[in-house]
């Protein structure tokens, strides 16, 4: 059982869910409880270590022991040690160092979201959640946007990390994409063109910029339009989540009535 905080599984835990360099650098992040931890492992995803503690529900220990015989470490530690790693209030008893798996694009995308300069991990983890419910087939993530694999935003996401293609990426390659599979890219904006007037039958991009700044002058240089949801008036404003979610499964609506 490990025990010390200098152990050095321990600390690179710790360096993974504290900084996005140090995930960049080992090319792996953090998933922690029963739900995502089952949702990787059911998904293939690859693992290098598992740690749990002895609080672990029943679901979690069969878990555990469907991972032992696939080669990853399993490793038990101590309560008090894992609730100093953990990033919730109640800790479920398990967490594990995944390695980054990018899922592929596919060559002819017609659905795909921009999250612009996205600096909540709520607001990032509840669009990636609602991508992978409306069939969104990539996540474009541009470097204003926070870290699509941090703690909170892996979290917030409920396993969406692990069923779509998410790439972080700079705006060059945005273009490129966009534009090589001639998609429509959208802005959500409050001036824009009510979502039940737009037609979004054809292949589509959409870019929810941040609700205090908006899109940004790239995303805007690229966009063939604006897009909006429309509201009684009472209320200025959806943030970021709310909004993007009600404009993809407007989508959906328009594609399958």
């Amino acid at each position: 059982m490990i025990t010390s905080n200098h152990n050095p599984k321990i600390k690179l835990v710790r360096a993974l869910l504290s900084r996005a360099r140090d995930r960049r650098e080992a090319g792996a992040f953090v998933v922690e409880g029963v739900r995502l931890v089952e949702e990787a492992a059911n998904r293939d995803w690859r693992f290098e270590t598992v740690l749990y503690d002895d609080s672990l529900n029943e679901r979690g220990k069969f878990l555990v022991e469907r991972l032992k015989p696939r080669g990853i470490e399993v490793e038990e530690i101590s309560q008090s040690l894992m609730k100093s790693l953990s990033d919730t209030e109640s800790p479920q008893g398990i967490l594990a160092v995944l390695q980054f798996s990018q899922l592929p694009i596919t060559n002819s995308p017609n659905f795909i979201l921009i999250p612009d300069q996205i600096r909540d991990p709520g607001n990032l983890g509840t669009l990636l959640r609602s991508a992978a419910a409306t069939g969104v087939q990539a996540v474009l993530v541009p470097p204003e946007t926070t870290d699509a694999f941090a703690p909170k935003v892996l979290r917030s996401g409920m396993g969406a990390h692990f069923k779509l293609p998410i790439h972080s990426t700079n705006w060059e390659e945005i273009e490129r994409i966009v534009k090589s599979t001639n998609l429509q890219v959208l802005i959500a904006d409050m001036d824009g063109q009510s979502c039940w007037e737009t037609d979004l039958h054809q292949p589509v991009a959409l870019v929810i910029g941040s609700e205090a700044e908006g899109a940004s002058e790239s995303a805007r240089g690229l966009a063939n339009g604006k897009i909006s949801v429309p509201m009684s008036g009472v209320m200025e404003s959806l943030n970021a989540g709310v909004a993007g979610s009600v404009l993809m499964f407007e989508v959906v609506r328009q594609r399958t009535v």
